[in-house]
Parts: structure tokens; C-alpha cells; sequence
């Protein structure tokens, strides 16, 4: 993953255990790191009695022995159960097993003061590792009967201060709440206040419109009446005039709808005179190919058989030209709708096959992309996932081994 796309998911991991204390936290991310490869393992390098360069792993499990190249599966490895002494002179290390008869196992470092650090590792997780394996005494069964009582304390005054939180927190959202209520109260009395004001403007000015209106009525009353006067001369001296008026408009329409039946009947002559000239085109087309047709057959069936005489043709040659035209025709446009079809299907084909393709060759991008940004640490511990094997298959199968073996083999190294 990316940079961007780490920092996205933990985010999301944070935000997902939000509530835990510092302790649980830490206690959740050492269960999680324990089982990792490389955890709790200090590396320092060394070389064997001829030379070779080699790094010593120093754990809680015991020592081991890697190459440079591969820091995750040991060589040869060094239960604590099996080492009875550690010790080292100048820039020598040797390590006595609890098998008096096996050979002493030695090593060098490049200075003293390393192997001061790779002995206090040892001697510490050594004492470790021994104390894990003992009954734990009555001062450490007191400490640890405290340690549970501090942490149940713990937990109930976590769970008090939390209860307290929310009421607090539901206490001031009650607060908040009856703020924004009450500014909403004064809101909406302010503006009932303004529409009381504009209601009483509004009021005043309907009165004086309703004055003006009213005058108003009055004059409009006497110029309807004088118009209403002068509307009546009018009409009497125009009745003629409408009349006459009417008689030119109805012989107006009466000529436009004759002229719009002429169209539409010459138009309708033209698409069936045109109509004509197309089915007659068509019908002499088929009379030519009948013609044609016939004059083939006639001249294979005098081919075949010439002394057949003409009267007695069999019956499966009398046709007529209508039907040989309709089935040429009909022959013709199954054949192209077949290969248009077929056309069709070959494309769909086509397509479908390149976009397989395509889908094939975004897989292997986003394959070669995953494998470049690989470290040799990455390609050896996917190797370790493929085979099944991991930190503690590995221990245990070098566990099994003799420490003879393992010693004779570092030697040859």
C-alpha cells in the first residue's frame, strides 16, 4: 500500500478503539507483535572460526544463526534449555551446552564491548526464561492478587468517570438545546412584533386606497354611463355593417376550404400517380428476371433432354412470372438478412474475445506493479508463506535436531 492509503487505514483503526487507555492499548499491540517474525530479536554480527560472516539472534527463545541475507529463517538455532554456560574472553564468544560430551561452540564479534551487550542478552533472557518456568513465589502471587484489585479499581472508576462524561456531556447538550430554543423564542417574538407593525402600516394604507377607490368608483359609474350612450348609437349604426361583413367572411372560407380540397386531391393524384410509376418499375424488374429465369431453365431441360418434345414439358416448369418474381425476391432478402446476422454475431465475438484480452493484460500490470516494489525480506517471507513455515515451525524442527550436528555444521560454515 501507499503512503496515503496507510495513513487512511490508520485512521480508521484509531477512530474504531476510541475509549482505551494507554495500558490496553500497549497490551493489544504486544499480543499482535509477539507472533511476528523478526519481534524481539536482536541481531548482531559475527564470524565463525574460518571467517565466514554470519549474524547471531538473541530472543526469548534462545540463540540462532543467520545468514546476512535472511533475517527470518535460522540456520541453526540454540534452545536455552540446552545451554548450561556463556561466556566470552577478549573478542571471543563461546557458549558450553549442558551436553558435557558436545564440543564447545565458539564464535567471534568485531569488538569487546558487543560482546558485553550479546552476554547481558543472553544472561537476561536466559533468567527470563527460567523464571517463565517456575512457581511464582508468595511475594509475586501477593503483587500480582494487587496488580488485579489495582486494575478492577482502575476499571470501576474508568466506568464512573465515563458515566460522569456522558451525563456531563448530556447535561450540556440539554443546555445547548434550551439555548438554541430560547433564541429561537426571541426570534420569532421579534418577528411577530415586525408583522404586528407592518399588519397596523398595511391597515392604513388599505383605508386610504378604499377612499381613493371609491371616488374613483363614482367617476368611472358617470363615464360608463355616457360610454354606455355612445355605445348604443354606435351599435345601431353598425348592425348593417356587421352583417355585410359576415356574408364576405363566410364566402371567404367557404373559397379557402375549396382551394385547401383541390390541394389535398392533387397531392393525393401526384403519391398515386408516383406510386404507379414505382409499382410498374418493380413489375417490369421481375417480368425482365422471370424472363431471364425461364430462358435458363428452358435451355438446361433442352440440354438434358433434346429429344423431349416442347408439348410435353413436366408440370414442375409451368409457373407463372408473378410468383418466380416474389420468390426471387423473397430468396434475396433472406439471404442478406443471414448475412447480416451472421456479420453481427462475428462482432459481438470479436469484441467479447479483445475484452478478455484486455482484462488479462490489466491482471498482469497490477501483478509486475505488486512484484517491483518487493524487498528481498518481502520475497523470502513470502516463500516462508508458501511452504507452511514460520518463526516457531522453524524452532521447533532445529530443536529437534542433535547439538552435535548443529555445531559441526556452523564449524563447516
Amino acid at each position: 500500500m501507499t503512503a496515503e492509503m496507510w495513513q487512511e487505514r490508520i485512521t480508521a483503526c484509531y477512530a474504531e478503539h476510541r475509549g482505551r487507555t494507554r495500558e490496553e492499548a500497549e497490551m493489544e499491540y504486544l499480543k499482535i507483535a509477539q507472533d511476528l517474525d523478526m519481534y524481539g530479536v536482536n541481531y548482531f554480527l559475527i564470524r565463525n572460526k574460518k571467517g565466514t560472516d554470519l549474524l547471531l539472534g538473541v530472543d526469548a527463545l534462545g540463540l540462532h544463526i543467520y545468514e546476512p541475507d535472511n533475517r527470518l529463517t535460522p540456520k541453526c538455532s540454540f534452545p536455552w534449555n540446552e545451554i548450561r554456560n556463556i561466556s566470552y574472553s577478549d573478542k571471543e564468544f563461546t557458549i558450553k551446552p549442558l551436553d558435557k560430551k558436545t564440543n564447545v561452540f565458539k564464535f567471534n564479534s568485531s569488538r569487546l564491548r558487543v560482546n558485553k551487550l550479546i552476554l547481558q542478552l543472553c544472561i537476561g533472557n536466559h533468567d527470563l526464561f527460567i523464571r517463565r518456568r517456575r512457581l511464582d513465589s508468595l511475594e509475586v502471587q501477593q503483587m500480582r492478587s494487587q496488580a488485579r484489585e489495582e486494575r478492577a479499581r482502575k476499571q470501576v472508576e474508568r466506568q464512573r468517570l465515563q458515566r460522569e462524561k456522558q451525563l456531563r456531556e448530556e447535561a450540556e447538550r440539554a443546555r445547548d438545546e434550551l439555548k438554541r430554543r430560547l433564541i429561537q423564542l426571541q426570534d420569532e417574538a421579534h418577528m411577530a412584533n415586525d408583522a404586528l407593525l407592518r399588519s397596523e402600516q398595511t391597515a392604513d394604507l388599505l383605508a386610504e386606497k378604499a377612499q381613493i377607490a371609491e371616488e374613483e368608483a363614482k367617476l368611472l359609474a358617470q363615464k360608463a354611463a355616457e360610454a354606455e350612450t355612445e355605445m348604443q348609437r354606435i351599435k345601431v349604426t353598425a348592425i348593417r355593417g356587421q352583417e355585410e361583413r359576415r356574408l364576405m367572411e363566410h364566402k371567404m372560407l367557404e373559397a379557402e376550404m375549396l382551394a385547401l380540397k383541390m390541394a389535398e386531391e392533387s397531392e393525393r393524384r401526384a403519391k398515386e400517380a408516383e406510386q404507379l410509376k414505382q409499382d410498374l418499375q418493380e413489375a417490369k424488374e421481375s417480368e425482365r428476371r422471370a424472363k431471364h429465369k425461364l430462358l435458363e431453365i428452358t435451355s438446361r431441360a433442352v440440354y438434358a433432354s433434346p429429344e423431349l418434345p416442347s408439348d410435353s414439358m413436366p408440370p414442375d416448369l409451368s409457373f407463372s412470372r408473378e410468383n418466380l418474381s416474389f420468390d426471387f425476391k423473397d430468396t434475396d432478402m433472406k439471404r442478406l438478412s443471414m448475412e447480416i446476422e451472421k456479420e453481427k454475431v462475428e462482432y459481438m465475438e470479436k469484441s467479447k474475445h479483445l475484452q478478455e484480452q484486455l482484462n488479462e493484460l490489466k491482471t498482469e500490470i497490477e501483478s509486475l506493479k505488486m512484484k517491483e516494489r518487493e524487498t528481498p525480506l518481502d520475497i523470502i517471507h513470502n516463500q516462508n508463506t508458501e511452504q507452511g513455515t514460520s518463526k516457531h515451525s522453524n524452532f521447533k524442527k532445529l530443536t529437534l535436531q542433535s547439538t552435535k550436528s548443529r555445531v559441526a555444521f556452523f564449524e563447516e560454515l
